[in-house]
């Protein structure tokens, strides 16, 4: 038998008592005192490694941080539980989740692209997609585990000796639906001393489960809807003023060349991967249709989403969009109806009020057009471009001093375009000869 001495030492298992392998627990006290001792330092280190995190993650939607040091009694009960490696020949074993870190996301294609800059940042030791082999019939969260080596930016603010040996980070990464189902799950199954056996309640909560992994994967498929739908706006919306860039440029300056390059958009797909049907289908591939050459098409399609008369919000949009149609065919004034039409819809339409006062440049009709900048910038009044166009129209009346505060406005708000440093050029020029 071991003698009382070695019994009571603090960390010893699997020794041989009466004929029998015995397990003795560690010491939970002198386990306790280890803990306290190097808290303090782990609390420091996990705040180093989170706001490392904090500071180089980048997504379109911002994600939630949230750490821990693992309490004492959850530390002690998975101790006990797991008896890792290190069990026996440190005062405080570790355990891989003794530090943790969570990166809740808005999207799945968030988790993808957090795992890969927390690749990119730190080194790993180990990933595990949890809950990724269930069947559908099982509950259970998801969730992708990092584990990661404690980066050398902690060291440089902790002591190595102040922290245990061979001390590691988990970070998780999970959709605020699968947080919830977790925290959830945590309380139901994991904390209660009752568990869902039986078959009723368990698929309840395989019901449960599945109907958040489903809207989990709607939500994904919006964001790419918008996604798509974005990339064809902006597309388009540079179409529409590099056109009118052209005509103004060509009012600035008429030596320049009458004749423009015409972007290439017989290269672009025409594949849509939508089903047509709603209003947010029509529109995407009326856009498409836009961006690549199609305008007919287009046109056709906005007005088939008018024709449905939709309400006034949609209204004014679609309005806008087929008016900017109209604008790439030189149909001038269709293109400015279609823009009063969305504004009629919508008087706060401030781009609606923009294009209007485009129209009306291009039309030789400065005053009017000055008139409706001043509408879009009363809306909103952080539009370089908007001032730009206003000082170009107040230019060519002869009203130097206001195009010249107007021009002044454009590059306080940051635009340094070529046409804006040249007509600002020019109105100093004409300030110095009125002198």
């Amino acid at each position: 038998m071991a003698d009382k001495k070695n019994i009571n030492s603090p960390l010893i298992s699997n020794i041989h008592v009466a004929g029998h392998d015995v397990d003795i627990l560690a010491d939970k006290n002198l386990i306790k005192e280890a803990y306290d001792k190097y808290n303090p330092a782990l609390k420091t280190a996990i705040d180093i490694i989170e706001q490392e995190i904090k500071s180089y993650l980048t997504l379109m939607s911002k994600p939630t941080l949230k750490s821990r040091v693992k309490s004492f009694g959850s530390y002690y009960k998975k101790l006990i539980r797991i008896r890792p490696d290190s069990f026996g020949k440190q005062d405080l074993p570790v355990i891989t989740d003794l530090l943790g870190i969570r990166i809740i996301c808005a999207f799945l294609e968030d988790i993808a692209n957090v795992e890969k800059q927390i690749k990119n940042k730190f080194k790993i030791l180990e990933i595990e997609k949890k809950g990724a082999d269930r069947t559908f019939s099982e509950f259970g969260y998801e969730s992708v585990h990092v584990l990661i080596e404690i980066p050398e930016s902690v060291y440089e603010k902790v002591d190595k000796s102040a922290l245990p040996k061979d001390l590691v980070c988990e970070i998780q990464i999970r959709t605020i639906l699968q947080d919830a189902w977790a925290e959830v799950e945590h309380e139901l199954v994991y904390k209660s001393e009752f568990s869902p056996f039986d078959l009723p309640l368990r698929r309840k909560l395989a019901s449960m489960n599945a109907s958040l992994s489903l809207a989990d994967i709607i939500f994904q498929e919006i964001r790419d809807y918008q996604n798509k739908l974005n990339s064809e706006l902006e597309c388009r919306r540079n179409a529409f003023y590099e056109k009118a860039d052209v005509v103004s440029r060509l009012k600035l300056d008429e030596t320049n060349s009458s004749s423009a390059d015409e972007q290439n958009f017989a290269e672009r797909s025409t594949n849509l991967p939508f089903v047509r049907g709603t209003i947010d289908d029509l529109l995407l591939e009326a856009i498409h249709a836009h961006n690549t050459g199609d305008l007919q098409r287009a046109i056709a399609i906005y007005t088939e989403i008018i024709d449905s008369k939709p309400n006034k919000v949609v209204l004014s949009v679609i309005y806008k969009h087929r008016g900017m149609a109209y604008f790439a065919q030189n149909n001038y004034v269709e293109a400015k109806q279609d823009f009063l039409s969305s504004v009629e819809n919508d008087e706060k339409n401030f781009r609606s009020l923009y294009y209007i006062g485009i129209v009306y440049s291009i039309q030789n009709d400065d005053k009017n057009a000055i008139e409706y900048f001043d509408k879009s910038l009363a809306i909103n009044e952080y539009q370089s471009h908007v001032y730009y166009r206003k000082a170009l129209a107040e230019y060519h009346l002869c009203d130097f001093k206001t195009a010249m505060d107007d021009i002044k406005k454009a590059r306080q708000l940051g635009l340094e375009e070529e046409d804006c440093v040249k007509l600002y050029e020019i109105l100093s020029a004409k300030q110095e000869m009125s002198f």
